[in-house]
């Protein structure tokens, strides 16, 4: 999956001369927290999260109080080293880059233009629906040689089953590297056969660890 086919294209965007008051209020109008702010040709110039206005104005969401700061524009307090992203870069990527930085937020710019944005809540939502946690289902996590053949084999068991696998995931076995764990979500409600066939053809189920199964 790209970038372009998750990222939100009606982006609220400001100018450097805008002021805090108008990033308050355009924040709280549309339910956002992050504005990228543009010149006039489109082009991106900087970023104001709601963080980053509470972190230089903290009385700023208290209108009554030093009222000059929500006068003051943008551009001085706007971030101005931004990472960006480009529409056909990968989700997976972009997911790395939020977990690697810890931002919130990520403007996408194409030929140098502005042309959308994707936050956090984009991103955990995207991988909500890549592995089918939002579907009813069960997950089956099984540890096996870190050889050619083997997801085919299990797949083919699941199919037996005629089971429909939602999702595979796949990481290393962090005690042995010679393995690594298989994360099937598949679309059954009682798994408790599936899991019998896996370990009859002898395939080590982590999970479920079903009372009544030995390992």
């Amino acid at each position: 999956m790209i970038v372009e086919e998750i990222m939100n294209r009606d982006v609220v965007t400001l100018h450097p001369t805008n002021t805090i008051e108008d990033a308050i209020q355009a924040m709280e109008t549309n339910n956002i927290r992050h504005i990228p702010i543009i010149n006039g040709e489109n082009n991106l110039v900087g970023l104001v999260t709601i963080s980053r206005l509470k972190e230089v104005t903290p009385s700023t969401f208290r209108t009554t109080e030093n009222p000059d700061d929500l006068k003051k524009p943008l551009e001085l307090i706007m971030e101005r080293n931004i990472i960006t992203g480009h529409p056909l870069d990968f989700v997976e990527e972009i997911a790395a880059v939020f977990y690697e930085h810890k931002i919130s937020a990520i403007p996408i710019i194409n030929d140098h233009k502005l042309v959308g944005i994707i936050t956090e809540t984009d991103i955990l939502r995207t991988m909500v629906e890549l592995t089918g946690a939002h579907q009813p289902g069960s997950q089956i996590e099984i540890r096996v040689p870190n050889i050619s053949g083997v997801l085919s084999d299990i797949a083919g068991i699941i199919c037996k089953r005629h089971a429909n696998i939602l999702s595979v995931l796949v990481y290393p076995d962090k005690q042995d590297d010679q393995y690594k764990i298989l994360v099937f979500r598949v679309q059954l409600m009682n798994p408790t056969g599936l899991i019998q066939d896996l370990r009859k053809a002898g395939h080590h189920v982590l999970w479920p660890n079903l009372p009544g199964i030995s390992l």
